[in-house]
């Protein structure tokens, strides 16, 4: 005889227990060339001013100012050239009235030069360069420290590492970067009927879906999946699968999560630890787990996912997504981008009771819904997002706005 479901619960009140789930950041140090699409664990300040000394914004010649004054076309200025420097070179010489040196762009500007002259608006003759127009103080320098000061805050603590922020740590010479170390997550599929895919497929098996979709969306979450083998829908199987991750911070299992004889998952946790949900008042993805487990003195997360593929990526997404983001220090801002408000191109008649979240495809400006049940994976892959039906809504007619979410995670 198969087990009650313990309490079918509100998402609202879902949310909030995940929201409390106890969990620990830790840090660590990695090299800047591992850092890509990691989080800063701490303030990082400049170490140097940026640039770290005078430079030419352009090819040209370091003059003295003045000595360009009136300088024209028709009456150009004749000053000598000292030497020429390029980018990575130390000027080994002095500008001086009646003098100029020949400069790259990037390269230091030599002393007693207040400014530099684009090579497009000089000629060469012989040992001199012939001026061809006046230039400002300043002109096409690149002051010491205009862009960073040394001291001043460079990026904040949370911060994702994008290629330009790599660009900005390179600048100051950073070897070690400081992260939050990303949440290992070991990933579970269960059921007897489940098979890898270098088995042969029998009548009555199928190939496994979930460990693949939800490893991946796991890591879209900034955490690091743990693959697991498959566990068999009977107890010991999966206790002893769950037992093997030690090391996991958190175990999503897929499957063996509802009321039926043969789901198994809440026996094990009432054994290992304590069952916070079982049951959410959704469709899909009503036979949720969430629970805490006993390793080695600690309290470890444990989600349990529906079966169905389509179910259990939706629940992910909905439920576990936003609190892996958050462990893992990600912003949640990008995680619920929205459509434009659409209007629905038939009648849809939802569950009664249920919060529903029903997968769409939008065409010609309008949302169709598409009616597959949760076991049909071609559903996601068609789906350009979802949208979502408060339980106490009984019909919604053809025309109805609708908010469309991303599924992207």
């Amino acid at each position: 005889m198969g087990q009650e479901f313990l309490k079918i619960m509100d998402p609202d009140d879902v949310d909030k227990i995940i929201l409390n789930l106890p969990f620990k950041k830790n840090v660590e140090k990695i090299p800047l060339e591992e850092s890509y699409q990691r989080v800063l664990s701490e303030d990082v300040h400049a170490t140097i001013n940026l640039p770290p000394f005078k430079r030419a914004a352009m090819d040209g010649y370091a003059v003295m100012s003045k000595d360009t004054f009136m300088a024209s076309e028709d009456k150009p200025t004749s000053l000598k050239l000292l030497e020429v420097v390029m980018a990575g070179q130390i000027p080994e010489m002095k500008v001086e009235e009646g003098t100029c040196i020949e400069v790259s762009t990037g390269s230091p500007i030599p002393d007693g030069a207040d400014a530099v002259i684009m090579i497009e608006y000089t000629e060469k003759k012989d040992e001199n360069i012939l001026i061809l127009e006046s230039v400002p103080l300043g002109a096409n320098i690149t002051m010491e420290g205009s862009d960073v000061k040394k001291g001043e805050l460079l990026l904040s603590r949370c911060e994702l590492i994008t290629p330009d922020k790599i660009g900005v740590l390179s600048a100051i010479g950073m070897i070690e970067v400081p992260v939050f170390t990303q949440p290992k997550v070991a990933v579970i599929s269960t059921g007897n009927e489940i098979i890898k895919h270098d088995e042969k497929l029998e009548y009555g098996k199928i190939y496994d879906i979930n460990s693949y979709t939800i490893s991946n969306a796991v890591k879209s979450c900034g955490c690091i999946p743990i693959h697991s083998e498959i566990a068999k829908d009977d107890y010991e199987s999966l206790k002893n699968k769950i037992n093997e991750f030690k090391d996991a911070d958190i175990i999503i299992t897929s499957g063996g999560t509802s009321a039926g004889a043969g789901d198994v998952l809440r026996l094990v946790l009432d054994e290992l630890g304590e069952v916070l949900v079982h049951g959410i008042a959704v469709k899909p993805g009503k036979p949720t787990i969430i629970g805490l487990i006993n390793m080695d003195g600690e309290k470890k997360i444990i989600f349990g996912l529906p079966g169905y593929p389509v179910s259990a990526l939706m629940i992910f997404n909905v439920f576990i997504a936003p609190f892996l983001r958050k462990i893992a220090s990600l912003s949640l801002e990008d995680r619920e981008m929205k459509f434009t408000r659409l209007k629905l191109s038939r009648r849809y008649i939802p569950a009664r009771g249920r919060q529903q979240y029903v997968l769409v495809k939008i065409e010609e400006g309008k949302v169709h819904p598409i009616l597959k049940d949760s076991g049909a994976i071609s559903s996601l892959a068609d789906a350009d997002g979802y949208f979502k039906v408060a339980k106490n809504v009984e019909i919604l007619e053809e025309g109805s706005e609708v908010d469309v979410f991303s599924l992207k995670m």
